[in-house]
């Protein structure tokens, strides 16, 4: 393994889940849990699909940035309708790496580009704000139980 290859393999601590959120319905209201069981097929009581993007997670560093753009202060987890929010764990240096959340192990699959209802709960340039900044899909590799407060880590 290069130098290189090495140094962007380490990561200088692991993750902590800051958030976890099910959306029941396709445009319903994000409802926050304290654990979730993740099944081979996502999230129970999550309407998310199968496959490639049936998890999907955001940086907690993200939601103050966000804000930044909108102008005011953090955006809250649940206007993002992702699933986690993880904080202290860079997951853009995991594209396509495997991470251990709780007792499940998910594979970061692809960008969680943002959607038009940026624009209906954020207003003008809620969608441009999100960009960049929307987190990540994944697929779930290993079922298990996440928790509040679990560690996130990459697989080596």
């Amino acid at each position: 393994m290069s130098d290189l290859h090495a140094m962007m393999a380490r990561s200088a601590q692991p993750g902590r889940v800051d958030w976890i959120g099910l959306r029941p319905a396709r445009r319903d209201i994000v409802v926050p849990v304290d654990f979730v069981e993740i099944a081979d097929h996502g999230l129970q009581g999550d309407h998310g699909r199968p496959g490639k993007r049936a998890v999907t997670l955001v940086q907690a560093e993200h939601l103050p940035v966000i804000g930044q753009y909108l102008g005011g202060d953090p955006v809250q987890a649940m206007d993002l309708r992702r699933n986690f929010v993880i904080a202290g764990l860079n997951l853009s240096a995991l594209k396509g790496r495997s991470i251990t959340i709780g007792t499940a192990v998910l594979q970061l699959t692809t960008i969680c580009a943002p959607c038009s209802r940026m624009e209906e709960t954020f207003g003008h340039g809620g969608y441009s704000a999100v960009r960049g900044h929307g987190g990540w899909c994944a697929q779930v590799v290993q079922p298990g139980l996440v928790r509040l407060g679990d560690k996130v880590c990459p697989v080596d």
